[in-house]
């Protein structure tokens, strides 16, 4: 009888001792690296904008705060007319910013600084869905009170789909250095595990501000912008 409980209590500790080791050897093979090739892919096009934003305003200085408020406001009312003239429809103009602030003149040294009026600044942004008319509508603002434009913005209405012809070339350039690598390290390349893709930018079309109105006609050009995709991609070894 003790016999058979002593050759029992061995039975468990092999099983045991087993599922330990069958334990420790799953864990090992999770944790061992996979083979992988991972490389980065790059992609472009070049495509033109479909909308422009012309971002400027009206900045007056008076005695006081109202008188500086009021000029501002009716040189602003012009503005914005000559914008809806333009074509431009009211839910395409937006107030980007408004101020009223005090005007200190400089005084002796150690002297308090004395208030000599009251600067009021109203900017807006203008979405022109006609590209064609940026030059116009420039030259429209100014003529009608515009005391600066501070720059104008060509852009893309759908960004994420014009991007896609560079995406493609992206998966294509990736794939190209993968086999390239595959076959000079003597593997098979196997499929794609995975594809991270970095945030897609444009840069927007730069232009110095303009304060002083022109006899000739301002001239504008949208051009084409270069469109641009990067991805990391992960291949397997094929076995």
């Amino acid at each position: 009888m003790a016999a058979s409980r002593k050759i029992a209590a061995l039975a468990i500790c092999v099983v045991t001792l087993w599922g330990l080791t069958g334990a420790a050897r799953a864990q090992e093979q999770k944790s061992a690296p996979v083979a992988r090739i991972v490389v980065t892919g790059e992609g472009s096009v070049r495509a033109a904008p479909d909308y422009a934003l012309i971002s400027g305003g009206v900045a007056v200085r008076a005695k006081t705060a109202q008188e500086a408020a009021a000029a501002n406001a009716k040189l602003m009312t012009a503005v914005t007319g000559a914008l809806r003239d333009a074509g431009i429809a009211q839910e395409d103009i937006q107030t980007s910013r408004y101020s009223i602030e005090p005007i200190y003149a400089a005084t002796q040294q150690n002297a308090e600084s004395k208030l000599t009026g009251f600067s009021a600044s109203n900017q807006i942004s203008a979405k022109v869905r006609e590209i064609a008319k940026v030059g116009d509508i420039i030259d429209r603002l100014i003529g009608a009170g515009a005391t600066n434009i501070g720059g104008v913005q060509f852009l893309h209405a759908d960004l994420s789909t014009a991007l896609d012809g560079a995406r493609r070339a992206a998966v294509a350039d990736a794939r190209r250095k993968a086999q390239l690598y595959a076959e000079a390290a003597g593997v098979r390349l196997g499929s794609v595990v995975w594809i991270t893709e970095e945030p897609a930018s444009t840069p927007p079309f730069p232009m110095a501000a303009l304060r002083a109105s022109s006899a000739a006609p301002t001239p504008i050009s949208a051009g084409e912008d270069t469109l641009r995709a990067q991805i990391t991609v992960g291949f397997d070894i094929a076995q």
